[in-house]
């Protein structure tokens, strides 16, 4: 076999390879989006939509491998360029879940202990009554006499 065969071989190869990672990541899409939509139609607060929201997040990281993979390259490298790559990664992800739910708990605890950070939402407004200039001017003279 000659050089250009060879060459041939595996351009049309890696062509191949990068068409099959971008339907799986086509359709991986499209999977999300339709329970994207589906979840809108959902309860709040379902084991359903749970599920679904579960479902969208192991998708997103298929995705998410493919692309570092195939389009990254890493498919291909050495297992420690890997690791060196995956590990500070999984690390942030571990550092900003961490930070999310220590902010989620303080503030949890701020509403519940001090009634002064209570969440705007859940007190009670009362309506203001809008008084014309006429009647503030007629209260001044009262109060100046």
């Amino acid at each position: 076999m000659e050089q250009s065969e060879v060459v041939h071989i595996e351009h049309h190869q890696n062509k191949n390879e990068v068409r099959n990672v971008t339907i799986v990541l086509s359709v991986l899409t499209i999977i999300e989006l339709v329970l994207g939509f589906m979840m809108m139609k959902m309860e709040h607060g379902g084991t359903g939509r749970m599920a679904t929201k579960i479902t969208i997040l192991v998708l997103m990281l298929a995705k998410a491998y493919y692309i570092v993979g195939y389009f990254m390259h890493l498919k291909h490298e050495l297992r420690n360029l890997i690791m060196t790559i995956v590990v500070p990664l999984a690390l942030f992800v571990w550092f900003i879940t961490a930070f999310l739910y220590d902010g989620n708990s303080f503030r949890n605890l701020r509403n519940n202990y001090d009634p002064h950070f209570k969440e705007q939402s859940t007190i009670k407004a009362t309506p203001k009554e809008h008084k014309s200039e006429e009647g503030h001017g007629e209260e001044k003279k009262h109060t100046m006499e």
